[in-house]
């Protein structure tokens, strides 16, 4: 018997990914019923036209039913797909201008912009979340692949609801170092450690062979101009890290870097989403553009259909996901929720052990992690207090000088997404 998938954000224009990744996953996932659900109904319309070009030229035999009801879309679901955007890429936008304003680096998942993304993004999932439960299959699967994934991971699983987040890091890192070594992607393994977007490979296994050293010895230039950091600085840590980690490590410049550019990636992805949208309105189009390459996303589709096919077929095969710690990164709670490696099957990820994270890179996750529980407590109550919290324990906040105002001006700035804290705005 088939499954069913609902979308919720399936305006969005990685939709299509997801449609092809999908359908390159049937043999282990037989979907009879894909929704793609979404409060915006022209989008819906566009995005949704061609999902099912997609799908009708691949010979695919499933249903198709893009809708505006969520109700209808989570009606017996087996698995349901995150990918909402609260307010859009205008609220995107704030999240990286606002904290500029106090010299804080402004980045939509990070630093005090993503902070601002998780006070209006968490309480809208938690609520589908709970819909899903009284809803939905039972065990159904929630699959976040809402950003900060990290941050909105930690919240569905402190409630107790069946969730998984995922995200492109790890299997864009697994691509592109494969194609450095010149070999089959399938035969590199990743040590990918840390929180979501906060993370470092500390090994890259090839057949068994830890790969990483002699790419340090030979190619750390190379290595770290792709995520934007220096080689020295690889060399130094003995890791990969990701691309974020360069809001961290290169502070200071990164914030006169946005302050020359003069425009926002928000901006960036206005204009790409506007082309994508007209492409997308070609009826002759039945297969994702390039231009979708631009839009960042890379390999979504593969890691969230690949996720529900081992979650489907009990495969038991190694992802890197968002999940529960459960004792797998030693010096962290069980109930943290962490990037790492799993086992993935029907009962879920279970998290591989993994040796302790060094204490210059420890020290940091710890922060973070503190940073983002507070951030948690602060979307679901609405508390202030809380919020100024979260905001001091942010590694990308300097004091408490720059926290105070800054929380101010990002309240002000999201307000019309965020009722929990102007509850008199929402009678």
């Amino acid at each position: 018997m088939g499954v069913k998938i609902a979308v919720v954000g399936a305006g969005s224009t990685y939709t299509p990914e997801l449609v092809e990744g999908l359908v390159a996953h049937a043999d282990r996932l037989p979907v009879e019923e894909l929704v793609l659900f979404d409060v915006d109904p022209d989008r819906l319309q566009v995005v949704g036209g061609l999902a099912r070009r997609i799908l009708t030229h691949q010979g695919w035999p499933g249903r198709l039913q893009p809708t505006t009801d969520r109700d209808r879309a989570l009606e017996g679901a087996d698995y349901v797909v995150l990918q909402l955007r609260v307010g859009g890429q205008q609220a995107r936008r704030l999240d990286e201008t606002v904290p500029g304003e106090f010299g804080c680096v402004g980045q939509e998942t990070t630093g005090p912009g993503g902070f601002a993304k998780a006070l209006r993004t968490v309480p809208l999932v938690l609520e589908i979340a709970e819909e899903t439960a009284r809803r939905a299959a039972r065990d159904a699967w929630l699959l976040d692949f809402t950003n900060p994934v990290g941050i909105v991971s930690q919240a569905l699983l402190d409630q107790g609801h069946r969730a998984i987040g995922l995200c492109n890091s790890a299997i864009g890192f697994q691509r592109r170092l494969a194609d450095h070594l010149g070999i089959g992607w399938e035969r590199v393994e990743l040590e990918h450690v840390g929180l979501n977007h906060l993370t470092w490979e500390r090994a890259v296994r090839v057949d068994g062979v830890d790969r990483l050293p002699e790419l340090l010895r030979t190619a750390a230039d190379e290595l770290g101009a792709a995520v934007g950091l220096p080689g020295e600085l690889l060399r130094l840590l003995a890791a990969l890290p990701s691309s974020y980690l360069r809001y961290y490590y290169l502070t200071d410049q990164v914030v006169r870097e946005q302050r020359a550019a003069g425009t926002t990636r928000a901006d960036e992805v206005l204009r790409i989403e506007q082309e994508l949208l007209e492409l997308y309105r070609d009826p002759g189009l039945c297969e994702k553009p390039r231009l979708l390459e631009q839009r960042g996303g890379a390999f979504y589709s593969l890691a969230a259909a690949r996720l529900m096919a081992s979650l489907q077929a009990d495969t038991g095969d190694t992802q890197v996901v968002n999940c529960r710690n459960d004792g797998a990164l030693p010096g962290l709670p069980d109930d943290a929720v962490v990037e790492v490696p799993a086992r993935i099957g029907r009962t879920g990820a279970r998290p591989l052990p993994l040796t302790p994270l060094a204490p210059e890179l420890m020290g940091l996750v710890h922060q973070a992690k503190a940073y983002e529980r507070l951030t948690v407590r602060a979307a679901v109550t609405g508390d202030r207090r809380l919020a100024l919290k979260a905001l001091l324990a942010n590694p990308l906040v300097r004091d408490y000088a720059t926290a105070a105002p800054l929380l101010e001006a990002l309240l002000a700035a999201g307000r019309a997404n965020l009722p929990r804290f102007f509850p008199t705005d929402y009678p």
